[in-house]
């Protein structure tokens, strides 16, 4: 099933055309007591964060328009504890820009339905590639992310 796209959606992928994809910032930890290398992984559950934090939109020194579009994406391991409560053992999360021309001026609302719809495609290989790097460095089970997936 092909989901419907709106006019501003529409407007926005016509008149948005990616330029980079790039880091920002990174935050990877495992937890003092936690030893990836000695840890049963069926104690492990894995969660995944995904978030657009915001958009922005910037004249460049030629006189164009640039977008720029922050996503905030993350892995976590936690296990269960006595309370229910999930211990968090390790972490990598990541933050990714996607910066876009803009070859037309759009109004703020379809940049926002932009971002939410369309920009983490875009970071995402990014991300996958990222996180299966850090697990490696830091010893994590491998996680391996689908090619796509976000929430609704």
């Amino acid at each position: 099933m092909v989901a419907k796209v709106s006019k501003k959606l529409q407007q926005a992928i016509e008149n948005l055309k990616i330029q980079d994809v790039y880091l920002k910032s990174t935050q990877a930890q495992c937890e003092d007591d936690f030893d990836p290398k000695s840890t049963e992984l069926n104690e492990l559950l894995v969660q995944q964060m995904h978030s657009v934090r915001k958009s922005e939109v910037l004249k460049t020194h030629e006189n164009g328009l640039l977008v720029r579009i922050y996503v905030r994406l993350g892995t976590r391991w936690v296990t269960p504890n006595d309370n229910e409560e999930l211990d968090v053992k390790a972490f990598v999360e990541a933050d990714f820009i996607a910066e876009y021309q803009m070859t037309e001026e759009l109004e703020q609302d379809c940049i926002d339905e932009f971002a939410q719809h369309n920009a983490s495609f875009h970071v995402w290989p990014y991300w996958r590639e990222f996180l299966s790097s850090q697990c490696e460095r830091l010893r994590l089970p491998r996680v391996v992310l689908p090619t796509v997936q976000f929430s609704k």
